[in-house]
């Protein structure tokens, strides 16, 4: 177990952002778990001292009884919500990758080990969540966060809260784990052709005309019949483009990062993202060249996941 200095026990930020951030399951005890009274309880407070005044001034035996009483349940109060949440085991899950933009989903797994069950419990990580244990329960949690850009994005501190049994005091624990999630580029939102790489059979596959399945949009040229033109493009003021089958084009296409045009790398980066998800669609073998880099012709679930990746972390 890791023992803390006493300047990092006292340190401000540690009461708020919690410790270093952990790879293994934390357990909560006297030393992660933090206890204030809340606005109820400093005013319960406010009504002992009232209380006590009272009796102090008129000496009166029934004011005192009910002054000390009042200031027992108080006292009482700390030790029970210390224990709402001592005990509890917390520990990282998986984290699916998302695209930017998207919600991030964090997962975190929660251990009642005790005969007691845990109740009035709160996780907050951008948003709150209540929750419940019962007796020797173990349960998955789903914390959200907001995403804008690529990259690794971590985690952040969770904090877990309780306010049991009469909400007088707070007991808190903040908690970092080493969890991220990948975030890849926001995908271009409108359809745009396939690049022209100019490789031939081995960039671009053979030319074969066919009527399989729609995978994308090629510029206009003259001879496309009028049937193939995607006329919700041109209305958008998009320009011209045809629609193109997978028999028209080889089974073989290479992404190349100069073929994206673009205003920046981003730009450039939502446009790779979205050929990378419809060669995927359309049953294409594909490969990805960017910078320093380059990832041979595959297709399937992994090739894609490798290639978006590729992309998040350029």
């Amino acid at each position: 177990m890791n023992t803390l200095s006493i300047k990092d026990r006292f340190r401000l930020s540690r009461f708020f952002a919690g410790e270093n951030p952990s790879d293994e399951a934390i357990p909560l005890n006297q030393r992660r778990i933090f206890i204030l009274p809340s606005k109820r309880g400093l005013s319960f407070v406010v009504l002992i001292l009232l209380l006590l005044l009272i009796a102090f001034v008129y000496n009166n035996n029934l004011a005192y009884f009910l002054t000390f009483l009042l200031a027992s349940v108080f006292f009482i109060g700390i030790l029970h919500s210390y224990k709402a949440l001592a005990g509890l085991i917390i520990q990282k899950g998986q984290c699916k990758p998302v695209f930017a933009g998207e919600r991030a989903v964090f997962e975190i797994h929660i251990d009642n080990p005790i005969p007691v069950p845990r109740l009035s419990l709160e996780i907050d990580l951008h948003d709150k969540t209540q929750m419940t244990l019962a007796p020797y329960e173990k349960k998955a949690v789903r914390l959200y966060a907001p995403t804008e850009r690529r990259g690794h994005q971590p985690c952040g501190t969770i904090t877990l809260s309780s306010g049991y049994p009469l909400g007088l005091f707070r007991a808190w624990s903040p908690l970092r784990f080493n969890l991220s999630v990948l975030v890849y580029p926001k995908p271009w939102p409108q359809e745009i052709p396939f690049p022209e790489t100019g490789g031939g059979a081995s960039d671009q596959g053979k030319a074969e005309k066919g009527t399989d399945d729609f995978y994308g949009l090629q510029e206009y040229q003259r001879g496309d019949s009028i049937k193939r033109i995607h006329w919700k493009a041109y209305a958008k003021g998009q320009g011209l483009f045809s629609k193109q089958y997978s028999g028209e084009q080889g089974d073989e296409l290479w992404l190349h990062y100069e073929a994206s045009a673009g205003y920046g790398n981003e730009e450039r980066l939502s446009r790779l993202c979205r050929w990378v998800l419809d060669a995927e669609k359309a049953g294409l073998r594909y490969g990805l060249k960017l910078p320093g880099q380059k990832i041979g012709l595959g297709i399937g679930h992994a090739h894609r996941a490798r290639c978006l990746e590729a992309l998040a972390l350029f």
